[in-house]
């Protein structure tokens, strides 16, 4: 832990150029640190589990130096041991690492056996993964036939994390035609093995030749490609580390350019070797001339949590009821966020700072009650900002050291002198969350919280969008079990008018229920409430607290599963409504939806993209409706519906992970994010058994000419009921974003179409070519574009880069569809040699309007394969086209289980029949 106070300089400066990653990672002198690797809560307790993480990463580090032409080893990796775990002298604990920030999570499969290490990727080639995932028994060296060691396995995973390469190989399509022949999608081509399908009856199994279909020439969708367990080929790691001889990534040379794999598909052909040269990494490294050493590593022990409320009370907190506001959100956060155990302490600023309560552990309603006494009641004076932050650390310290400690850090207000405390802050070794209230809060505000790690949220003066609500309960712990965070299902709020209603339903679905709190806020007098549960019995027992403003109930024992329904009566004021509850169970993992965008500045006219991951435990949440609203500095909002869809902004169809671009800026400054996700009939659950970014799986091996199975992949149960739909209704805070450089209105059209990702491309009736794809927008993935350009080419390469000069498709009847629609085009190639083993290529760019063009398609590919006629005179005995004699196989023939038929022109066939 020595290293990590002399990197948090270099971690600043990193954090500050606008890329928004909670990642520890920074790269010194060729190796890695500040790696997270973190057990999570629910993994039993298992101190070996600690040594075999050590251990891949210590066999990792010398395969990924070697991989990567002596430039990149791992250096030093904190491994984060649950809470529950019995604590030892060698752990510590953790400073900014949280399981919110690991880079790898070690968790228990979502089905047993289905032990897949992936990495969640959402973004484009070249961009950042999410986390790296394994399993127990995974890194327990239990799946070594199938995926090769640990090690090997996380320099390919380490491959998707940090330089955002992808496979290449395809679950989905193992063949492809090319020059009319079936091939195997593998990087390099030259990874030798055996094309086979095994046919398994009875409890017996046979091993066979692939055969080809006699109309589409490729192989069985059995088949498999087996390789060779003794290779001499040295590519590629995002092929097949499992290979031996395998320690190189495939190169501009050597790589499969025709093969349809993600890799090609994502990185326009590009080789995983060539996007890893892109990097900031390789550019900024150079090859080193001695061994590195081994990584080491620090054991951090999750410990209690210690959080300290920093609250501005200046006088410009009287402005708009904004200290009310922050009275409100304080007394949630007090209530209902923090969890129990949890230490607790305040500070209010105005020219000073001012301690209102030293650090009280929350054991009950009691120790909440105090705090929330000690929220603000007047403003006056000026801001520092500093003080209030200094005197929060005194007051951590009287009782523990600020290492891993919390900040909730709110101002309305600007504050020059902000950063004469930066270095201390550094130093503190604290995460500071931050919440910007109101237009003028410190510009230099979310530097605090990008050097910590922690939470930027933005809360405008507009009450009906509850944004400062929603910033403080986004603030349940980054470390603690799942079952212990509180989690928002509601978050409403409207201006009514002339004794108007407030109506609305929430889902309180079978994973939540305990702790549920209905609250409600106004802006004059106290509504009426109308609250009834799902079997139709109205809820009474509102707490009325009319000097803040505000009513709560909190439902006792665990809340009817169900739809809630409200009704709530004002005239001429404010109304927000918030619910929120904990998980029913310890043991069941409760449905959750976190936020984000992928960057925390937008410079015009850059997009941004909003992401929201919708989970229960690891598991995706696909088919929800999922909505964000995003509020600008000047109080206007945008809504988006955030899709799933694998077209646009989203990376990957049905991973539970909802994207979509956000192009309508209209003022620089702040803005918020907040995002609902709502669960019907048609959201379910999804069993992953083949992740998108992940090892791949090896069927089997050809062992000295012997073929030997591994076993086969875990069968999903369609009975399971956690398969069935899940109905949920959730919200949450995705932070904020500044921008930068926006014209003034009106604002001109700069944002051309998105590209096409997922163009797909089929031979139809003879040689006609069939075309699917999303449709782009006029900006991006909103509005219509104006046309499609779609061109061809017998050369891929050509296709790419001379896009311009390849043959052009009349689209002239091709009208673009509305963004996210699905598009279908049938073309015949003209004035083209379109015969039989051609391999033609095909790409589509979109244009908008203005004439803005985006970028080139993925390139789509077609074999145009004639069937040869058929040879009656001299039938194959093993031609399942043969006509068979006419028998009723269903007829009884009593002691007779065998029936042998001689057919003369085919010679003895056996045709074994069960008789019942």
């Amino acid at each position: 832990m020595g290293s990590f106070k002399s990197s948090v300089l270099i971690l600043i400066l990193h954090l500050l150029k606008g890329a928004l990653s909670n990642s520890l990672i920074q790269l010194n002198n060729n190796g890695y640190e500040g790696i997270v690797i973190a057990i999570d809560p629910s993994v039993p307790e298992n101190e070996t589990l600690i040594q075999q993480i050590k251990d891949m990463v210590t066999q990792a580090s010398p395969y990924l130096f070697e991989a990567t032409g002596k430039r990149f080893y791992f250096k030093n990796v904190s491994i984060l041991i649950p809470e529950k775990w019995k604590t030892k002298p060698d752990y510590v604990r953790p400073k900014l690492e949280t399981y919110k920030n690991a880079d790898v999570v070690v968790a228990e499969p979502n089905l047993p056996g289905d032990d897949d290490p992936y990495t969640e990727q959402m973004g484009k080639c070249g961009e950042k993964g999410e986390r790296i995932y394994f399993t127990p028994d995974f890194l327990a060296g239990k799946k070594l036939p199938q995926y090769g060691p640990q090690g090997r396995v996380f320099v390919h995973e380490w491959s998707h994390l940090r330089w955002g390469v992808f496979d290449e190989y395809n679950n989905d399509q193992k063949f492809y035609l090319s020059n009319g022949k079936s091939k195997a999608v593998k990087c390099s081509a030259d990874i030798v093995g055996k094309n086979v399908v095994n046919k398994c009856q009875g409890g017996s199994c046979v091993t066979k030749p692939c055969r080809p279909n006699k109309l589409t020439g490729l192989y069985e969708t059995e088949c498999e490609f087996l390789p060779q367990s003794q290779q001499t080929e040295k590519a590629s790691i995002m092929f097949a580390q499992s290979i031996n001889s395998v320690v190189e990534f495939c190169t501009e040379q050597n790589h499969n350019k025709e093969a349809p794999n993600l890799q090609n598909e994502r990185c326009n052909l590009r080789s995983t070797w060539e996007v890893i040269q892109d990097s900031e990494d390789f550019k900024k490294t150079t090859p080193m001339t001695t061994q590195p050493p081994n990584p080491t590593f620090s054991l951090l022990q999750i410990g209690q949590r210690i959080v300290c409320l920093v609250l501005d009370k200046s006088g410009s907190m009287s402005t708009g009821d904004r200290l009310n506001r922050l009275n409100q959100a304080g007394k949630l956060f007090l209530l209902q966020t923090v969890e129990q155990g949890s230490w607790v302490g305040m500070v209010t600023f105005d020219s000073a700072a001012h301690v209102q309560s030293e650090l009280i552990q929350i054991n009950g309603g009691t120790d909440r009650d105090k705090l929330i006494k000690s929220l603000p009641t007047a403003a006056t004076g000026g801001t520092s900002i500093c003080s209030g932050l200094q005197s929060a650390f005194t007051v951590i310290r009287k009782k523990f050291s600020t290492d891993g400690s919390e900040i909730v850090l709110l101002t309305d207000g600007e504050d020059k002198t902000i950063s004469s405390c930066f270095n201390e802050v550094k130093q503190s070794g604290a995460i500071i969350h931050t919440v910007a209230l109101g237009p003028s809060a410190a510009q230099e505000l979310e530097e605090l919280s990008k050097m910590t790690g922690g939470l930027q949220t933005y809360a405008s003066d507009q009450v009906q969008n509850n944004g400062l609500i929603d910033a403080f309960g986004a603030l349940a712990s980054g470390n603690g079990a799942p079952s212990q965070r509180s989690i928002q299902l509601e978050s409403k709020g409207s201006t009514l008018k002339n004794s108007q209603w407030m109506n609305g339903t929430v889902i309180v679905d079978s994973t939540v229920g305990n702790d549920t709190l209905f609250l409600v806020t106004w802006t004059t007098q106290a509504p009426q409430i109308l609250l009834w549960d799902p079997s139709g019995k109205k809820q009474d027992g509102f707490l009325v607290d009319t000097k803040t403003k505000m009513s709560y109930l909190q439902i006792p024992g665990t809340a009817k599963v169900g739809t809630w329904k409200y009704s709530l009566q004002a005239s001429s004021q404010t109304l927000t409504l918030t619910v929120t509850s904990r998980a029913s169970s310890a043991t069941l993992p409760p449905i959750t939806v976190t936020s984000k965008i992928n960057k925390d500045t937008g410079k015009f006219p850059s997009p941004m993209i909003v992401y929201a991951t919708i989970r229960q435990g690891t598991s995706p949440i696909v088919r929800a409706s999922v909505t964000a609203l995003i509020e600008s500095a000047d109080g206007n909002t945008v809504t988006l519906e955030l899709l799933d869809n694998g077209a646009g902004a989203d990376a990957t169809k049905n991973d539970g992970i909802y994207s979509r671009y956000f192009t309508a800026y209209d003022t620089n400054g702040r803005y918020s994010v907040k995002v609902w996700a709502l669960g019907g009939i048609d959201t379910a659950r999804r069993r992953v058994i083949s992740p998108q970014s992940g090892a791949m799986y090896i069927p089997g091996w050809i062992e000295n000419g012997e073929i030997k199975w591994n076993p086969p992949r875990p069968e999903i149960n369609k009975n399971d009921p956690q398969d069935k739909q899940v109905c949920f209704s959730r919200t949450t805070s995705g932070g904020s974003f500044v921008a930068s450089d926006v014209p003034k209105a009106p604002i001109p059209d700069l944002f051309p179409p998105c590209q096409i990702t997922d163009l797909k491309a089929k031979i139809q009736g003879g040689n006609l070519i069939n075309l699917t794809w999303t449709a782009p927008g006029d900006d991006y993935d909103h509005g219509t574009a104006h046309k499609y350009i779609i061109r061809i080419s017998t050369s891929i390469l050509d296709l790419r880069d001379k896009f311009n000069d390849s043959l052009q498709v009349n689209t002239d009847d091709l009208i673009p569809k509305e963004a996210n629609s699905e598009e279908v085009f049938v073309f015949e190639p003209e004035n083209i040699t379109f015969e039989n083993g051609t391999d033609l290529f095909i790409a589509v760019q979109a244009v908008d309007k203005v004439d803005l063009k985006s970028e080139i398609s993925n390139i789509a590919q077609v074999s145009l394969f004639i069937p040869p006629q058929p040879s009656p005179e001299t039938p194959h005995p093993d031609d399942t086209s043969v006509p068979c004699p006419n028998i009723n196989i269903n007829s009884t023939i009593p002691g007779i289980h065998v029936l042998k038929i001689m057919w003369k022109w085919l010679g003895e066939l056996q045709v074994s029949v069960g008789l019942g």
